[in-house]
């Protein structure tokens, strides 16, 4: 026989362990309603509104004389108060998408961004306060305009990356040829390699390259001009339209693969409406035989039952 207290106790645990499984079960609902809510277009604009206010905010905390003033406690209080909703926004998109979170990129971009902002920004570590700002890079990641202009210049970088090696490859036969003819006369200017290297930039830029430097040297050595004529024609025109070409063939194939995505999703968002259709149909069909067959028994008992 179980005593009183045995019996509360095993009671209490059977009730304990039912509570535990309903919340389970109720755990992917409350999942699923918190997803809905959280790509939910007006909370992404008020999200959106915040970060634009909060970039607001933080470059008016660059200015001593508003924060002097009675405004600069308030500042800060709307910025601690926008924190904490990023902050709450980032807990409950880890609670939704679980480990599935941590392995988007543009998740951990926004983790790592308001991560920053929760870091004590005080002795050596007073650096980071300037990195709050960061929290306005957010905006990548919810305009999605953005995020594809963003995702196709990620996939330039390969061929971005073989253009600046040939580009540097010009820089350092230039800037070699360079030292060795206009070192001696203009050492300011091309006195070694590093320099060299300097004033070419310099030159690629168009900045002041003609009355300040290209110039001043063609009046020591006249054949001058053809030297940086044929630089700036491989180095400006013809690496920069590399550049913009890779950049807008990147953006045209970024583009292409999303909206071949978007077709394969609808498409097999049809077909699986199409399969599931054809499904309720057969079973339609089913139900519909079930039910001539019962009325043929019951037409057929009636006929047996009414008298001769």
């Amino acid at each position: 026989m179980l005593s009183l207290p045995k019996i509360a106790c095993h009671t209490a645990l059977i009730q304990a362990l039912n509570m535990t499984e309903t919340l389970h079960e109720a755990d992917p609902f409350w999942r699923k309603r918190m997803g809905q809510f959280l790509e939910n277009a007006r909370f992404q604009q008020t999200i959106i509104t915040l970060i634009i206010v909060n970039a607001v905010i933080l470059g008016m905390e660059t200015s001593s004389t508003v924060m002097a003033s009675s405004y600069g406690n308030l500042l800060l209080a709307v910025d601690r108060a926008i924190l904490v909703v990023f902050v709450l926004e980032i807990a409950l998109r880890i609670h939704v998408h679980r480990a599935a979170f941590f392995r988007d990129p543009w998740s951990l971009f926004d983790f790592a961004v308001v991560a920053i902002a929760l870091v004590p920004a005080s002795g050596p570590l007073a650096v980071l306060r300037a990195l709050r700002v960061l929290r306005v890079l957010r905006m990548l990641t919810l305009v999605p305009s953005m995020r594809r202009v963003v995702g196709a210049l990620l996939s330039a970088i390969p061929g971005l990356a073989s253009i600046a090696m040939v580009l540097l490859l010009v820089f350092y036969v230039f800037a070699v040829i360079a030292t060795h003819l206009f070192g001696q006369a203009f050492p300011d200017w091309f006195g070694h390699l590093g320099r060299s290297l300097y004033t070419l930039f310099q030159v690629m830029t168009l900045e002041s390259w003609s009355m300040g430097i290209a110039r001043p040297v063609m009046e020591v050595a006249p054949y001058a001009w053809l030297f940086f004529i044929v630089f700036i024609l491989f180095a400006t025109f013809t690496m920069l339209n590399l550049f913009i070409a890779i950049i807008v063939n990147a953006m045209q194939t970024f583009s292409d693969s999303e909206r071949q995505s978007t077709v394969e999703a609808v498409a097999q968002v049809g077909q699986s409406i199409e399969h599931e259709l054809h499904a309720e149909v057969q079973l339609l069909r089913q139900e519909m035989g079930e039910l001539k067959g019962l009325l043929r028994g019951v037409t057929q008992a009636n006929s047996n039952n009414v008298p001769q």
